[in-house]
């Protein structure tokens, strides 16, 4: 029989391998934008809150927090490295007056990670406590990170349209958020728990608005010589964040 151990780490694995996919997710809206030279109406916002996410979960995974947690350290590390990539895109292509913004948030994040750090090291002295005080912060950020489509769900109702909302990306969220929280499930992580169950739901959500609104989303039309249209489709990420992908109609 597989022990608990062996099954936590064989369902960390497959975690591991849908967030990543998940974390490439945005790709499309990079290429997009590089094509273009420009970020259009695309918001740093997403890939600024998944960042701070990333860099709380890899702190709380570290042996001196919350040990045995080695593979939440790995995804979030390798998250760290795809988000600063996409920052420093969107950085390049930006305007000046989004750049600005995006460096102060940037800055905010840092010295609000510092804070973080010296303030868990230096006041709490036990696993335990180190583990709630970083897991709460988690459990805040995760939280706010997975209703960040919340918006775009409202949109879809709105606009009886899934055309900011594609189906596999919903699917792939809601399959994260099963992961993760069947992983802390088996041996009870509760800072892991909530707000990867959160996830799992909203990502039901998505799916159930897509099952609802799919047929009533309108067809972009071709233009003349049949030359297709390409549409720019909007979505969000497991930071709860915008994502484009680009299809021919």
């Amino acid at each position: 029989m597989v022990s608990a151990d062996a099954a936590r780490n064989i369902v960390g694995i497959i975690g591991n391998v849908i967030s990543f996919g998940l974390f490439l997710s945005p790709v499309p809206t990079f290429v997009t934008i590089i094509k273009k030279k420009d970020v259009e109406e695309f918001k740093a916002d997403p890939y600024l809150a998944t960042l701070l996410n990333c860099m709380l979960w890899v702190f709380y995974g570290l042996p001196i927090v919350h040990p045995n947690s080695i593979l939440v350290v790995t995804i979030n590390g390798v998250g760290l490295v795809v988000e600063g990539a996409y920052l420093i895109t969107y950085f390049i292509y930006a305007p000046n007056k989004k750049r600005l913004r995006m460096l102060l948030v940037l800055a905010v994040e840092a010295v609000f990670m510092v804070i973080v750090v010296l303030a868990v090291m230096l006041a709490a002295h036990t696993h335990e406590k180190r583990s709630m005080i970083v897991g709460i912060l988690c459990i805040i950020f995760g939280a706010m990170m997975y209703a960040s489509p919340l918006t775009v769900m409202g949109q879809v109702i709105k606009t009886k349209s899934v055309e900011y909302m594609p189906f596999f990306l919903s699917l792939v969220s809601f399959a994260n958020g099963c992961c993760w929280t069947a992983y802390a499930l088996i041996k009870f992580d509760l800072y892991i728990t909530i707000p990867n169950g959160l996830g799992a739901l909203f990502g039901l959500a998505q799916l159930v608005l897509y099952a609802c609104y799919y047929k009533s989303t309108p067809k972009k039309e071709k233009k003349a010589k049949n030359v297709e249209l390409p549409t720019v489709v909007n979505n969000n990420t497991v930071g709860g964040g915008n994502v484009s992908v680009t299809v021919e109609r």
